[in-house]
């Protein structure tokens, strides 16, 4: 359990979009790791990336026996109040920066 959590039984951000953040920064990550790093089933991940491709957020490329994720960052986000918005933007918002890069 993560900061802050303790105490209580929602989060900011919804399963989708922890799921795209983490494919975000490691396009090559396992599933299995995903639905581990998000504290969801690996079937609820898989349920959620196939949203995510069908929706045209990620590209699933096979490379060998895994698969390889390209985010498409122009797409907008679902809701009405972010009409307008691609989801580059809350990506580029929420991406955990290494503090020795610029």
């Amino acid at each position: 359990m993560s900061r802050g959590q303790e105490d209580s039984s929602w989060t900011f951000l919804t399963n989708h979009a922890q799921v795209l953040l983490a494919i975000a920064q490691n396009p090559d990550v396992r599933l299995r790791d995903v639905a581990q790093h998000v504290g969801i089933t690996e079937r609820a991940t898989q349920r959620i990336l196939l949203d995510l491709v069908e929706a045209g957020y990620l590209k699933r490329t096979r490379v060998g026996r895994r698969n390889n994720y390209t985010v498409n960052s122009r797409v907008e986000m679902r809701h009405a109040a972010q009409e307008g918005h691609p989801i580059g933007e809350l990506l580029d918002l929420l991406e955990l920066r290494d503090p020795a890069k610029p």
